[in-house]
C-alpha cells in the first residue's frame, strides 16, 4: 500500500490542473510513468488522431460509393444524368467537369467545401437514381465494377503498371462470365444461329507446373478464342487437365519411399486414395498459372481426364471398339520400363546418343561343319534368346549356309541360319543375330520366318529362367560375365567403340528393354485410312500444310496401338477376367485363337456379372483386369468427351462438336492428335476439328533447346511478373509462324514491353485531350465507336486524317485475313507496325497541329475523334495478343458496352467486302512522308541537334505533289523541326537557289530540298572538330611517309606488304583533302 501511494507534484499545464485529483492521481503514479506535460498532451494528440481517422473512414466509405455509382452510371447506355449539382465537380485533373469524367469512366475527385459543392441531398439523390437505373438495366450486375482502379479513372501513372491490373482484371472478367459462349449475341441480325468456334485445350498434366511452351499454346489458343468471339462467333475455349498415370503415379510413389513404403505395400485402394488427395491438394496450380496469362477459357465447363463422365466415355469408347472387333488381347512387343514395370508408349521413349558404346563381335559356331559365322551386337546378353542368325540373300559369303544350323554359345541350343534382304550386307560382318523377343525389327523377322519367341528377362529386366545359369542376374551383369564365359570358350573376336542410339525412359530414366508381354491392343489400319482420306480430301486442314508429309508417314505405316499399363493410377480396363477354382484367371489359360477367351468386356461391373451368370451360371466369380488404359486412349476422346459424349443429344455436343481448331505442338501429331481424329471419326463419325494448327518449340536467343543443364530456361511466371503477361504473350506468338520454333530472348520481351509503354502512354495522351476539351454529353458520346466509318466520312475528312483513317482501314482488312488463315505472328507485326510507325509517329504529331490552329474548332474536333477512333480500332486489333492493357484503355475512353474482350472487331463478320479506303489521301501523305524523312536523315547525318529548327526550301515540279505539301505545310515543318515561317514550298522553274552553301536532296524524280549547310551544322564547332581529326591523319601520313621513304622496308619488307602501305597512305590523304575542302566551305 505505502508503494502504490501516489506522490504530487505541481501541474503547469491547466489542462491536467483542471483534472479532479482523483482523476490526476493515476496519471502522476511515478511507480508506473514518469507523466509530464508532454505526455499528457500527447495522448490527447492520440485520442483527437484517433476520432479523426474513424470519421475519415466513414466519409471515405461513403465517397467509394459515391464513385463507384456514378462510375456504373456514366457507362449505362440509357442513364442521362445531367444535373447541374454534378456539372460543378471539377475532373480529376481540375479541368473538366464532372458529368464528362463520369462518361469516360473517370472517378472525380470532390472538390473544396464551397457553396458550389453537392450537398448531402443531391449526393443521395444521384445514388438512388442510379441504383434504380442500373437495376433496370444490369439486374444481375453489382454496383461495384470490380474493374482495376486505373481502368475506373483517376490520374494514370506515366509507366503502365501491369502488376496493378491483371490480376484484377482477369478476376472482373471471369466473374462477368466473359469466358462463356453465351457473353456475346447467339444470333445474327437475320435471326439465324451464329455458328460456334471451339478450340479444345490440350489437356496438361494434372502434375504439371508451365514452361514456356505452355505458355506459347495458351498464347496462340486465347489469341483465336478472343479473336473469334470478338466477330461474333459462339466461342468456347474449353479447359482441362490429364490425369498423366505415369507421373502423377510417380509422384506419390516418391513420397511413400520416404516413408519406406511401396505401393505394394499398402494397397491399390489406399494408394488410390493417396494419389486423390494429392491430385486435390496441388493438382490444379497449372491452371492457376494458364490465369496469369490471360487464358480466357470457360473455367465452369473444365474436364478432368478422370472425372466421371470421362470415366464412363472411356468404358464406352473401350466397348464400342471391342464389339467392333477392334480391341483384341495379345502377346506383342512393346517399350517396357523395368523401373515403373509397364509398358509405355513411343512419346514416352526418348533417345540418347552414346558416341563411345561397346561393338561386341563374337562367333556363332557352325553346328554341323567346322567354321563359324561372325556376328556384331551391341547387347551380348540377349544372345541367350537368340532363335536365328539372318544374312541377305544375294550375299556371297554366307549364300551356301543359309538352311544350316548354329549353335548359340555357352547354352548349346541349335538355330537356323535364314536369309532376308533386311540385312544390310555392308553394316559390321552382314550377319545379324535375331532375338525375336527382345527387339523390335527382329520381333518383325521372327513373324516372317514362323521363329520362337524366348523371353530371357524379368519384368525388372533381371535375367529368368529361359536364361539357364545366368538368371537372377541384373542384365548388364548379365552381359559381363557372358562375355567372360564366351571369352573362356575363345568364341570372341573383338570390342571396338560403336556410336550408337539408345532408348531412354523418360519417367523411368532407365533404358528401355523391348519385349514380348501380353497387353491389350487396339487395330489401328481401318481408323487410319479414314483419318489420311479426312486430310487428303480437305475435310480437315493441317497447318502448316508441310506437316501433312509427317501425317502421311505415320498413319500410312502404323502399327496396332498397345493402350494397357501395369499401372495403379487412370481409368481401369473394364474387363472382368473368369475367375476358375483354383483361383487363376481362365483367360491366362487361353491364346487369342480360343474360342471362348476367359473374359467379359463391359461397361460396368455389374454389367459384366449379368453377361458373365447368362454365360458360364450364377456362382461364376469375376476379377476386374488389373491394367489401366494408356493415357492417350482418354486423351483420344478429349474433344468429344468433354462436350457429353457419348450423350449425343446433350446440348453442348450439339453445339460444339465438332470442335473449330486444335492447337498443339508439332511433335504429337501423331501420338496425340492422330489418335484424337482416328477415335472421333471411329466412334461419332465426323473428324472432331476441322483445322490443326501446330506451333513449334520455344527454344532460347541462340535456337538452342531449352533446358536446365543448360542453364537457359525462361521462366514464364518470373517473366510475367518482370514484364507483364501481355509483353510475354507478344513475343511469344510474333516470334515465328506456325511450325517454326520461336527464338525467345529477355531483350525481345523486355522490349515488348516498351511497346505496352508506348500503348498506355499513347492512351494517357487521348484521356487527357479529352479532359481538357470540355465537351458536351453529346460530343463526349460523338467519340464513342460504333462500327466502321463509312466512305463518304473518310472523303469529307482532312488530308492527314483521309491517310491514317484509310490505312487503318487497309490494316484492319489484312490483319482480319490473316487470323482467319491462322498466320498469327504476320498480324500481331503488322499492327505493331501501323500503330508504331504510322499513328504515333506519324498522325499523332499531325494531329497536335491540327488541334492547335486557332480558330478551327471544327479541325479540333474532326482530329479528336479521328484520334479516338483509330486508337479504339487499333485496342480492338491488338486485344487478342494483349488483353490487359488494351481492355483497361479502352475502358478509359468514350465506349459502348462493358468489356472490350466482347466487343465488335473492327470489322464486322456480316461487313461484305473490304473496308472503305481513299488511296489518293494515302499516295498524297506518303509525299509529305518523304520529304520529312530525307530532312530527318539528312538531320542525323549532320548530328543536327534534335530540338533545333533548320530552314528549308522544298522544290517541286508539279501541282499533284505541291498540294499535299501545302494542305500539311505546318504539320511537314514540326514533325521535319523546319522553320515554318521561313520554309518555302516553291515551283522548281521559279526556284533561284541561295548563293550560300546548301545540302540538296533528291526526293524523287520533281522533288527536292534544299536545308542551308550554316543551320546543319555549328561552323566554329565543326572546324575545331575536323582540326583535330586532321591533325590525327597528318600523324598517320607522316608515319606511313617516314616507313615508305626508308630504303630497309620498301626493298627487304614483302611487295604485297609495301602495296597495302602505300594504299593506305593513298587513302589518308584523301580524307585529308575531303577534310579541307569542308573546313572551306565552312
Amino acid at each position: 500500500p505505502a508503494i502504490l501511494e501516489p506522490r504530487r507534484r505541481k501541474h503547469r499545464n491547466p489542462m491536467v490542473s483542471a483534472l479532479p485529483s482523483d482523476a490526476c492521481e493515476p496519471l502522476l503514479h511515478r511507480k508506473y510513468k514518469k507523466w509530464n506535460r508532454s505526455r499528457v498532451l500527447l495522448w490527447i494528440g492520440i485520442v483527437g488522431v484517433v476520432f479523426g481517422s474513424v470519421v475519415c473512414v466513414i466519409h471515405t466509405r461513403n465517397l467509394i460509393e459515391d464513385r463507384s455509382l456514378k462510375h456504373k452510371l456514366a457507362y449505362s447506355r440509357t442513364v442521362r444524368t445531367t444535373t447541374a449539382s454534378s456539372k460543378v465537380m471539377r475532373g480529376p485533373i481540375g479541368s473538366r467537369t464532372s458529368e464528362i469524367s463520369l462518361k469516360l469512366g473517370r472517378v472525380p475527385v470532390r472538390p473544396k467545401v464551397s457553396s458550389e459543392r453537392l450537398r448531402n441531398e443531391d449526393a443521395l439523390r444521384i445514388r438512388a437514381t442510379a441504383e434504380v437505373e442500373m437495376k433496370q438495366e444490369h439486374p444481375s450486375e453489382s454496383v461495384s465494377s470490380g474493374l482495376p482502379d486505373v481502368a475506373q479513372g483517376g490520374e494514370m501513372p506515366s509507366v503502365y503498371d501491369f502488376d496493378a491490373v491483371e490480376q484484377t482484371l482477369y478476376k472482373w472478367w471471369e466473374t462477368s462470365g466473359y469466358f462463356k459462349p453465351e457473353a456475346t449475341v447467339a444470333k445474327n441480325s437475320d435471326g439465324s444461329k451464329r455458328k460456334s468456334y471451339v478450340i479444345p485445350m490440350p489437356p496438361p498434366n494434372v502434375t504439371g507446373y508451365l514452361h514456356m511452351g505452355h505458355a506459347l499454346f495458351v498464347a496462340v489458343q486465347d489469341i483465336l478464342a478472343r479473336f473469334h468471339r470478338m466477330i461474333g462467333d459462339l466461342t468456347l475455349y474449353l479447359p482441362g487437365t490429364d490425369h498423366a498415370g505415369i507421373a502423377t503415379q510417380l509422384v506419390v510413389e516418391k513420397e511413400l519411399a520416404k516413408q519406406n513404403l511401396s505401393r505394394h505395400d499398402i494397397g491399390r485402394d489406399a494408394f488410390l486414395e493417396k494419389v486423390w488427395e494429392w491430385k486435390n491438394e496441388k493438382g490444379g496450380y497449372i491452371m492457376q498459372q494458364m490465369r496469369r496469362l490471360g487464358a480466357s477459357a470457360d473455367w465452369e465447363r473444365q474436364r478432368f481426364t478422370l472425372d466421371p463422365d470421362m470415366s464412363n466415355a472411356v468404358n464406352e469408347a473401350f466397348v464400342r471398339l471391342h464389339e467392333k472387333g477392334l480391341i483384341y488381347r495379345g502377346d506383342r512387343m512393346v517399350n517396357w520400363s523395368p523401373n515403373l514395370e509397364t509398358a509405355v508408349s513411343d512419346l514416352e521413349v526418348e533417345y540418347e546418343d552414346r558416341p563411345n558404346a561397346k561393338l561386341y563381335t563374337f562367333k556363332y559356331q557352325l553346328a554341323d561343319d567346322d567354321g563359324f559365322i561372325p556376328v556384331a551386337t551391341t547387347r551380348p546378353e540377349t544372345i541367350l534368346g537368340d532363335t536365328a542368325v539372318c544374312v541377305h540373300p544375294e550375299d556371297e559369303r554366307y549364300k551356301s549356309l543359309v538352311g544350316k544350323e548354329v549353335i548359340v554359345p555357352i547354352t548349346g541350343r541349335r538355330i537356323p541360319v535364314i536369309a532376308d534382304d533386311y540385312v544390310d550386307m555392308e553394316f559390321g560382318t552382314g550377319a545379324l543375330k535375331i532375338t525375336p523377343a527382345h527387339d523390335p525389327n527382329d520381333y518383325e523377322i521372327g513373324k516372317r520366318h514362323n521363329l520362337p519367341s524366348i523371353n530371357i528377362m524379368t519384368k525388372k529386366a533381371a535375367m529368368n529362367s529361359n536364361s539357364g545359369k545366368y538368371e537372377g542376374l541384373d542384365r548388364y551383369k548379365c552381359r559381363d560375365q557372358l562375355w567372360k564365359d564366351m571369352e573362356n570358350e575363345e568364341l570372341t573376336l573383338n570390342i571396338t567403340r560403336h556410336p550408337t542410339r539408345v532408348p531412354i525412359s523418360q519417367r523411368g530414366g532407365e533404358m528401355i528393354e523391348p519385349m514380348v508381354s501380353t497387353q491389350w491392343f487396339v487395330k489401328t489400319k481401318g481408323m487410319a485410312d479414314a483419318s489420311l482420306a479426312a486430310v487428303r480430301e480437305g475435310e480437315i486442314e493441317i497447318v502448316p500444310p508441310r506437316f501433312e508429309k509427317m501425317w502421311d508417314y505415320w498413319l500410312e505405316d502404323i502399327r496396332d496401338w498397345c493402350i494397357s499399363r501395369q499401372l495403379w493410377w487412370g481409368h481401369r480396363i473394364p474387363v472382368w477376367h473368369v475367375k476358375m477354382t483354383d483361383g487363376s484367371l481362365m483367360s491366362d489359360q487361353t491364346t487369342e485363337e480360343s474360342e471362348d477367351p476367359g473374359f467379359i468386356v463391359a461397361r460396368s461391373e455389374s454389367d459384366a456379372y449379368k453377361i458373365a451368370r447368362e454365360k458360364y451360371g450364377e456362382h461364376v466369380q469375376l476379377s476386374q483386369d488389373e491394367d489401366v488404359l494408356d493415357t492417350w486412349f482418354s486423351s483420344g476422346l478429349w474433344p468429344f468427351a468433354t462436350v457429353g459424349w457419348p450423350n449425343e443429344s446433350e446440348a453442348d455436343f450439339k453445339n460444339f462438336y465438332p470442335a473449330a481448331m486444335l492447337e498443339t505442338g508439332y511433335d504429337i501429331l501423331f501420338f496425340w492428335v492422330a489418335r484424337m481424329v482416328m477415335m472421333g471419326k471411329e466412334l461419332t463419325g465426323k473428324s472432331p476439328f476441322s483445322t490443326i494448327y501446330l506451333h513449334g518449340l520455344v527454344r532460347d536467343a541462340k535456337g538452342k533447346k531449352m533446358s536446365k543443364t543448360a542453364g537457359n530456361v525462361i521462366d514464364p511466371i518470373e517473366t510475367v511478373d518482370n514484364y507483364g503477361a501481355d509483353a510475354l504473350r507478344f513475343s511469344l506468338v510474333t516470334g515465328g509462324g506456325a511450325g517454326q520454333d520461336v527464338p525467345l530472348s529477355m531483350e525481345k520481351i523486355e522490349g515488348n514491353r516498351n511497346f505496352a509503354n508506348k500503348l498506355w502512354n499513347a492512351g494517357r495522351y487521348l484521356v487527357t485531350i479529352i479532359d481538357n476539351a470540355k465537351l458536351t454529353i453529346d460530343e463526349i458520346s460523338d467519340l464513342k465507336v460504333d462500327g466502321p466509318m463509312k466512305q463518304e466520312e473518310i472523303d469529307a475528312l482532312p488530308l492527314a486524317e483521309r491517310y491514317i483513317v484509310s490505312r487503318l482501314h487497309q490494316v484492319i482488312d489484312s490483319v482480319t485475313s490473316l487470323l482467319q488463315s491462322h498466320r498469327i505472328a504476320e498480324a500481331g507485326s503488322m499492327v505493331y507496325d501501323f500503330f508504331w510507325n504510322q499513328y504515333t509517329n506519324w498522325y499523332i504529331e499531325a494531329s497536335k497541329i491540327h488541334m492547335s490552329r486557332e480558330g478551327d474548332s471544327e479541325a479540333s474536333k474532326t482530329s479528336l475523334r479521328t484520334l479516338v477512333y483509330v486508337f479504339d480500332s487499333c485496342l480492338r486489333l491488338l486485344h487478342p495478343f494483349m488483353p490487359y492493357i488494351t481492355e483497361t484503355l479502352w475502358q478509359r475512353l468514350p465506349h459502348n458496352g462493358d468489356a472490350l474482350m466482347i466487343s465488335d472487331w473492327p470489322r464486322p463478320s456480316e461487313y461484305e467486302g473490304n473496308l472503305p479506303r481513299n488511296e489518293n489521301a494515302e499516295t498524297k501523305f506518303g509525299i509529305l512522308q518523304e520529304v520529312v524523312n530525307a530532312i530527318r536523315s539528312a538531320r542525323a547525318e549532320y548530328k543536327v541537334e534534335p530540338g533545333k529548327k533548320i530552314k528549308a526550301n522544298i522544290v517541286v515540279s508539279d501541282s499533284e505533289t505541291m498540294d499535299p505539301l501545302r494542305e500539311e505545310r505546318d504539320v511537314l515543318a514540326f514533325i521535319a523541326r523546319v522553320e515554318e515561317e521561313s520554309m518555302q514550298l516553291v515551283d522548281s522553274e521559279s526556284y533561284t537557289p541561295p548563293t550560300e552553301n546548301t545540302v540538296k536532296l533528291v526526293i524523287r524524280e520533281g522533288l527536292e530540298a534544299h536545308l542551308p549547310l550554316s543551320m546543319m551544322v555549328d561552323a566554329e564547332k565543326e572546324k575545331k572538330r575536323l582540326t583535330k581529326q586532321a591533325e590525327k591523319i597528318q600523324k598517320d601520313i607522316d608515319l606511313l611517309d617516314k616507313r615508305l621513304s626508308s630504303p630497309g622496308f620498301v626493298d627487304k619488307a614483302p611487295k604485297q606488304k609495301v602495296d597495302e602501305t602505300r594504299a593506305q597512305l593513298d587513302e589518308k590523304k584523301a580524307q585529308i583533302s575531303t577534310i579541307m575542302e569542308t573546313m572551306s566551305k565552312l
